[in-house]
């Protein structure tokens, strides 16, 4: 959760959108040290979003690009990733 500035009222978190594939990186094989280190910085930022100091922007683009993937478990988990972040920018 963010915290309130000195005036009381909580600071406007920033918007950022993230593609799917961008999403889908902490899926991917981690036998590389790039997949890691960009796994890391994806898992860093969606924490961001949990503790409130960004906001993730999702359009009807990422639930289409979603469905496509053919992991069925990868898919439902970056879906969860989306739930309670439906803001569209």
């Amino acid at each position: 959760m963010a915290n309130a500035t000195d005036s009381g009222r909580m600071p406007i978190s920033k918007s950022i959108y993230m593609d799917v594939c961008a999403l889908s990186r902490p899926f991917d094989e981690q036998d590389y040290v790039r997949i890691r280190i960009e796994t890391e910085a994806v898992n860093l930022i969606l924490l961001k979003v949990i503790e409130g100091s960004l906001r993730l922007l999702v359009s009807p683009v990422h639930m289409i690009e979603i469905e496509a993937i053919p992991d069925g478990n990868g898919a439902m988990r970056i879906a969860d990733a989306f739930e309670g972040h439906r803001s569209t920018g």
